[in-house]
């Protein structure tokens, strides 16, 4: 539904999905760019799609290096994935980071702003 609004730009995230998911998309739906928190300066793994009508990629702005498979902070960027169950596990695991969240205000922001002027 939000991807057909009849507005000239539209950002959905969603996350990256196994293959029986992506099969019951609608067909119109553009490949999404896949980002990581640690593009944005945020030390987590959780990759998520961005589904973009009217709007440019989004570019890195503070890009970490990951550390290496199988080392202690490897484990700990891994927290949502590893998230136990309980309660709280829907929060963890759909937590947008402030880094990605100020990313796409500044760099699709700025279009909205000009346009209403």
């Amino acid at each position: 539904a939000c991807w057909r609004a009849p507005i000239p730009r539209v950002a959905v995230e969603n996350p990256v999905m196994h293959r029986h998911g992506r099969a019951r998309l609608p067909a119109d739906l553009p490949k999404p760019q896949i980002v990581q928190p640690w593009w944005f300066g945020e030390p987590f793994f959780k990759a998520t799609g961005l589904y973009l009508r009217g709007l440019a990629p989004l570019s890195a702005t503070d890009r970490l290096t990951p550390p290496a498979p199988g080392t202690e902070a490897h484990k700990r960027w891994s927290a949502v994935h590893r998230a136990p169950p309980g309660p709280d596990r829907w929060k963890i695991r759909s937590r947008t980071f402030e880094g990605l969240a100020a990313a796409a205000a500044s760099q699709w922001g700025g279009d909205a702003r000009q346009e209403a002027a």
